[in-house]
Parts: structure tokens; C-alpha cells; sequence
């Protein structure tokens, strides 16, 4: 789209301003139904055919599930997407739209450890084969990728936040012939546009930056016409993973405001990034937003991010002492969350998910939320101070 705007202000134009709704509200009303009726039997039994395109039954389209879908296409670049219940829901879908049993799939280490459960638990059974790569090395990438189906990536990566050179990755995949996936949930389309990459499909958990008010769980991807066509009639209604109307009226809420509040996540997580590398008891920070430069394609970073202890802090005091961040697992919302390492550990898909999540139990995820970076950082530093086993 060449419109002489940034990516920034076209996101935002997009984000506030919809087709004019019904009763000329200024917010689309929810159509809170379950089915719709026909007119006669001719109508009805187009619809059934194909011959016409409207709403059946909501668990398979919905004026307000599409409103919500076609403004996050537009946000992505992308042609068309289709919302789900979660976004493990849209990861699932996905993938099984694609993939057949004695299929391979390659993805970068790292990724989402409920996707990591996914790949090495379900996919296994049905004889799907996953192959992990380090998507930081391009040499390695392309030597994974022959004879694959599908290459599934993350930029940011989970918990340790290694950045990709996605356009570059994808290209690869692409001279395989191979089908490219991405989760953009991390950097939103306001700072990463996927499809502009070439990638072919991009996921996101909703719950998290799209919803951006902790009050709905729900996943959506975005591509092709082709493709989502494809995943709505192969996996969407027979899995059931459909969004509700009142789920896609809160995330059409949350994309107005969209651009605006990840430049607020952007700028008091990286002033606190800064600060916690710094300090002496802070080993490591993984944030994107830290180095010389971020990778080509990602214009900003998020709110989240993580960074490791040096052997001299209790984790479990230094949560334990914290007041304004909460103990609480998701991010993208208004407010400020921690999960130290540990715990997820405690959640094992395997015994080796140390090395497969790339987490040390002194790490520590933060998402900094919409509160006062100043009082953010106070609650920090305190909280770090009663941890100190120096102290």
C-alpha cells in the first residue's frame, strides 16, 4: 500500500475509522445471535450451496466476527482472516489445514510453549514430524527446510526474544516451495507487517496487544483469500474454535486504540530495559529494542520482554515483593505482569523444556503495562532490594 503514510499512521487511521454502521452508531452494535433466518426456501437453500454468501449459523459467520476479521486484514496488509476462540485455536487450525500425517514441519526454537506442546504432543501421534532450528542462523534455516510442509516462525521469539530476519527466512521457505507461518502476537501489525515480508500466513493470540484490555481470549489469522478460504472450510467448523460476536465486538474496541497503546508499551518497557541492564544483580536482558538496530522488517517493540538474575537475587522474594506488577500469566493488557521462569518450568511437556523454551530458572518475563514507568520502575527496584541475599 502505497499511501505516503508511515506504518505507524496508517495503522491508526485504519484502527478509527469503520464503513458506516447500522442505525448510524458510532460503535457497530453486537449481532448477538445464534442463526439467521431466510426469506423463502430459494434464499435459503443459495446459501447452502454457496451460491450466495451470508450468515447461516454464528459458528460460521457473523456480521460482527467479520467486521472484526476484515479490519484486521486491513491492518495486516493482508487479503482476508478469520477469528478463533483462542489463539491455540488458531494455531491448531492452522497447522492441521495444512499438514498430513508423514508431513515435516520445521520452526524456530523457542516458540510458544503451548505451541511447543502442541508440535510435540498431538502432531506426534499423527506422525508429523518437527524439526527445530535456531532461526538466527540462515545457513542452518535453509539446510532444514527440504522436504518440509511448513516452516513456523516466531520474531520475537518466547521468553529469550531472538529476532529474525523474517523476509529473508521466508524466501528461503518459499524457493522449497514450503508454506510459511508466523505469530506477529509480540509486535502486532502496528510494528511488524508479516505479509509484507512475503510470509503467508500470520497468527495472533488476540487475547493479548489486539484485545489490549485483559477481557477477552480469543486468536485470529490472517493471508490469502486462498488460504483462510481453505482453513474455513477444513478445520474451522469442525473443530468449533469459533469466536463469539461479543469476543469480536471487544477486540474491534481494542484495535481503535491499537497504535497509541503500543507506543506507550514501546517506550516505558524499553526505559525500564535499559534500567534492569544496568543494575548489578540483573545478569541479562533480552529485549529486541537493546541492540545496535532491530532486524529489518520490525519498525518498534513491545511491552515484553525478560531478563535473568544473577545468582545473588530469590526469585520467589523478588515476586513476592513486587505491588504494582502482578503475578499473572498472558500479556498485552493495561497492566503490569511478571512470571518468573520456575513456574513455567514447573509445567513440563517433556524433560528437556529447559533447552526447548530457552528458559533459565533465574529468568523473569515482564510485560510493562500502561502505569507510570517511574512507579513501575520504584516497584522494580524495591522488590530487587528485598531479594538481594546480599542485602
Amino acid at each position: 500500500m502505497n499511501d505516503g503514510l508511515d506504518p505507524f499512521d496508517r495503522a491508526s487511521l485504519i484502527a478509527a475509522h469503520d464503513e458506516v454502521n447500522a442505525f448510524d452508531a458510532v460503535v457497530p452494535p453486537i449481532v448477538q445471535t445464534s442463526l439467521f433466518t431466510f426469506k423463502d426456501y430459494d434464499e435459503m437453500i443459495a446459501a447452502y450451496r454457496g451460491e450466495r454468501v451470508r450468515p447461516i449459523y454464528t459458528r460460521g459467520l457473523n456480521p460482527t466476527v467479520r467486521m472484526f476479521e476484515e479490519m484486521l486484514a486491513r491492518l495486516e496488509g493482508a487479503e482476508d482472516a478469520i477469528g478463533f476462540a483462542s489463539g491455540m485455536s488458531a494455531i491448531s487450525s492452522t497447522v492441521l489445514s495444512f499438514v498430513e500425517p508423514g508431513d515435516r514441519i520445521v520452526a524456530v526454537k523457542h516458540v510458544y510453549p503451548d505451541a511447543f506442546r502442541l508440535f510435540g504432543t498431538h502432531l506426534k501421534r499423527m506422525r508429523i514430524d518437527i524439526t527445530y532450528v535456531d532461526g538466527r542462523d540462515g545457513e542452518a534455516v535453509e539446510k532444514a527446510l527440504p522436504g518440509a510442509k511448513l516452516f513456523y516462525m516466531e520474531s520475537p521469539t518466547s521468553w529469550v526474544m531472538d529476532t529474525h530476519d523474517v523476509g529473508a527466512l521466508t524466501a528461503l521457505a518459499k524457493a522449497e516451495g514450503i508454506l510459511t507461518i508466523i505469530d506477529n502476537s509480540w509486535a502486532s501489525p502496528v510494528f511488524q507487517q508479516p505479509i509484507a515480508l512475503g510470509v503467508d500466513l500470520v497468527i495472533h493470540s488476540a487475547s493479548k496487544y489486539l484485545g489490549g484490555h485483559s477481557d477477552v481470549v480469543a486468536g485470529v489469522v490472517a493471508g490469502s483469500k486462498e488460504l483462510i478460504g481453505r482453513i474455513r472450510s477444513e478445520a474451522y467448523p469442525y473443530l468449533g474454535g469459533k469466536l463469539s460476536p461479543f469476543d469480536a465486538w471487544l477486540l474491534i474496541r481494542g484495535l481503535r486504540t491499537l497504535p497509541i497503546r503500543m507506543k506507550a508499551h514501546e517506550r516505558s518497557a524499553l526505559a525500564i530495559a535499559r534500567r534492569l541492564q544496568e543494575h548489578p544483580l540483573v545478569e541479562i536482558v533480552c529485549h529486541p529494542g537493546l541492540g545496535n538496530h532491530l532486524p529489518p522488517g520490525l519498525s518498534g517493540t513491545s511491552g515484553l520482554f525478560s531478563f535473568i538474575f544473577c545468582e545473588d537475587v530469590d526469585v520467589r522474594r523478588f515476586a513476592d515483593h513486587l505491588q504494582i506488577f502482578k503475578l499473572g500469566v498472558s500479556w498485552g493488557g493495561h497492566e503490569s505482569l511478571v512470571v518468573p521462569g520456575e513456574i513455567v518450568l514447573a509445567q513440563k511437556a517433556e524433560p528437556n523444556s529447559a533447552v526447548a523454551f530457552g528458559i533459565s530458572p533465574r529468568s523473569v518475563r515482564l510485560h510493562v503495562g500502561l502505569e507510570g514507568t517511574e512507579a513501575l520502575w520504584s516497584d522494580l527496584e524495591a522488590a530487587i532490594g528485598a531479594a538481594s541475599q546480599k542485602g
